[in-house]
């Protein structure tokens, strides 16, 4: 597919408001623009992606030209019964909605989730609806013509690094058995630590990139391990243990292509928790002479970590290791969403909007320094969820 071009501007004159577009010579091009009108596509300067903007730096009626990744591509059912494409285009500091209304057929096939596109058009931001771009031209990105670092979020540590402490506190652990269970997952030359190293942690909300997973879960067995010694009666190796399986369950509920996360069909059909409970089960099946009291420790944290039955969790936590873990969980998760918000902020932003993970917008006091804009975004006090 080469280029679409004015798929979604509204057109003075349009009795739809939307004007029609013809294909011609793989270019589909507005009638009565005069604009290259059988021509090829207008080839990529290779060196676009150094006039990049990040979405974080655009502001209302920005004109933008240039590279972005296609995040969620859904058909939607228009009013007059018609179909509507609404894109969900994004780079690493976050994402905004496109709707196009013409053209189906071609856009759907260029613009497949994880495919990065060259993106026309104007960057606006309504008042109910917030960020959107009016597309004037979509093209698939020709090679050398981006930097994909600007379109792949990542984690903020060094991947070595972590990978190191995760060796360092393997080491920690004392109990023959849970050291046989976490060499076989973590083993340098386990299938199953060449998935864990660069799984997402989340599809969305936290750590929703390339070795997330990583990140997530070392941050929250660092932090168990650390609490461990301030409160009585916690057995460390169990809870360790636990905090570094309770989300093994993820390497089959999403997808590996960090261009296109999403939950596979094991993930959908029976979810991340039991996928990471029976993988772990099925482990120590195997682990001649593992005590059940320590399976049933071990699967119980997986089992439990969310914390509610209404968030996914079959059990509840009932164990000093499984109840230390849920929390540290929920705030690992609760801080990677700072994190998440603190990247989409424009330059001088200290407020973000209202953000569903969070319950309302988040404050950063440290970028007080920074080039102001003229007014700070509103922080709704409630919204519907």
């Amino acid at each position: 597919m080469g280029t679409v071009e004015s798929l979604s501007e509204r057109c003075p004159g349009e009795t739809r408001g939307v004007p029609r577009c013809q294909v011609s010579a793989g270019v589909a091009q507005l009638n009565g623009r005069g604009v290259r009108e059988g021509l090829p596509p207008r080839p990529v300067r290779d060196h676009l992606y150094l006039q990049f903007m990040l979405l974080n730096e655009l502001i209302d009626g920005t004109e933008i030209d240039q590279v972005l990744l296609v995040r969620e591509a859904e058909r939607r059912q228009r009013r007059d019964g018609g179909e509507y494409l609404r894109l969900q285009l994004g780079d690493r500091t976050g994402a905004v909605a496109c709707m196009v209304w013409e053209e189906l057929v071609e856009v759907t096939e260029l613009a497949r989730a994880g495919a990065p596109v060259k993106v026309r058009g104007r960057y606006t931001v309504h008042p109910r609806f917030g960020p959107q771009i009016n597309l004037r031209g979509l093209e698939a990105a020709e090679p050398g013509s981006y930097d994909a670092k600007d379109l792949l979020d990542g984690p903020v540590r060094d991947v070595e690094l972590m990978e190191r402490e995760i060796r360092e506190l393997l080491a920690t652990i004392q109990e023959p058995h849970l050291r046989l269970l976490l060499e076989h997952v973590f083993g340098h030359a386990s299938e199953l630590w060449a998935s864990y190293r660069v799984a997402p942690a989340a599809k969305y909300y936290h750590q929703a990139y390339q070795h997330g997973l990583l990140e997530h879960s070392l941050g929250v067995a660092q932090a168990v391990s650390a609490i461990s010694a301030t409160f009585p009666g916690i057995d460390r190796d169990v809870a360790v243990t636990g905090a570094l399986l309770h989300d093994i369950g993820k390497l089959e509920a999403y997808t590996d292509d960090p261009q296109n996360i999403d939950l596979t069909d094991a993930g959908r059909l029976l979810g991340e928790i039991p996928l990471g409970y029976y993988r772990i089960r099925r482990a120590i099946e195997d682990i001649e002479g593992f005590p059940p009291e320590l399976a049933q420790a071990v699967g119980h944290i997986i089992l439990s970590h969310h914390g509610t039955l209404e968030h996914g969790s079959p059990v509840v936590p009932c164990t000093r290791e499984a109840t230390l873990v849920h929390m540290i969980d929920n705030l690992g998760g609760r801080l990677g969403s700072f994190d998440r918000l603190e990247k989409e902020l424009a330059p001088g932003r200290r407020w973000s909007g209202f953000d569903r993970a969070i319950g309302g917008g988040a404050f950063f006091a440290h970028r007080e320094g920074e080039r102001a804009p003229d007014t700070e975004p509103s922080v709704p006090e409630r919204e519907a969820a």
